[in-house]
């Protein structure tokens, strides 16, 4: 069975990710795994100085355990508001230690899909749980991340967005997009910003070839985007370009940088998957 993996550090943001990514469950037929990694000051740089009791170790888990518990509640409530609708079973797991460690671990060991996870948080419980990690975890994610704009209310998802440098490797995760895109009937916008366009129509032809004779499915479309800088390209598609999810694939050489990623999940105002450098599997 298909799983949906969503960190938590009990924020509104990260709440709202929760709803998020069970709509998208109830969607694909997957069920939901809610985390929540305890940080101790123990891992801190004052590490020497510290002396966690094991006594507090065990509160902050039960709080922990408390509080998903509860989230759980709140997702099986919204499932029995809506008649008819697939019903994900919906886990919990508290674990200690580093959250990114934490998350990857629990990717590797229950054969996780997706991992969906807030954008921003970190309430007055949370400040040795999770905090937020979701930018850090761009870095050190083989495995498909959608990030969560705080205060992003989910919409049924009719447009995504594929932000390509037009890499031959884009094509096997745009192949896996598409399966995700069946699901919802989307319209997948390949979109490339045009720097030098005398330049680049020659590999804009030949990658837009290679889509048609690769991809199977009907709905795509390409854009062309004009513009002095690729950052401002990628940002203007995501307030202007009408798309519900941006893609983008992540790599460490080029304009996709863990840097200009995490900046553009910053700021973007739709939901952001990020897909690791030759992803090539079905995507849910």
């Amino acid at each position: 069975m298909k799983t949906i993996l969503v960190p938590t550090d009990f924020s509104p943001s990260a709440n709202n990710a929760a709803k998020y990514a069970l709509k998208i469950a109830q969607k694909v037929k997957a069920n939901i795994k809610l985390c929540n990694a305890i940080k101790v000051p123990a891992e801190s740089v004052f590490a020497a100085q510290v002396a966690w009791p094991l006594e507090d170790i065990e509160h902050l888990k039960d709080g922990s355990a408390a509080e998903l518990i509860y989230l759980k509640e709140v997702l099986l409530q919204q499932i029995d508001n809506e008649s008819g609708s697939f019903r994900p079973a919906v886990q919990r797991s508290t674990g200690v230690g580093s959250v990114i460690d934490y998350v990857r671990n629990i990717v590797y060991d229950d054969h996780i899909d997706m991992v969906v996870m807030g954008m921003s948080g970190a309430n007055t419980f949370s400040r040795f749980v999770l905090g937020s990690n979701s930018r850090d975890l761009i870095n050190k994610a083989d495995f498909p991340l959608l990030l969560i704009p705080k205060g992003h209310d989910y919409r049924p998802i009719k447009k995504i967005g594929f932000a390509t440098d037009l890499s031959g490797t884009d094509i096997n995760a745009l192949h896996s997009l598409a399966n995700f895109a069946r699901y919802f009937n989307a319209e997948i916008l390949v979109s490339h910003v045009l720097q030098n366009p005398g330049q680049d129509q020659k590999q804009v032809d030949a990658f837009l070839s290679d889509v048609t004779c690769k991809v199977d499915y009907p709905h795509i479309y390409y854009r062309a985007l004009q513009s002095d800088s690729i950052k401002n390209g990628l940002q203007w598609l995501t307030e202007n370009g009408q798309i519900d999810v941006l893609v983008m694939v992540h790599r460490d050489h080029n304009f996709f940088n863990n840097s200009y990623t995490q900046k553009l999940a910053i700021k973007s105002k739709v939901p952001l998957l990020v897909l690791p450098s030759g992803f090539n599997k079905f995507l849910i």
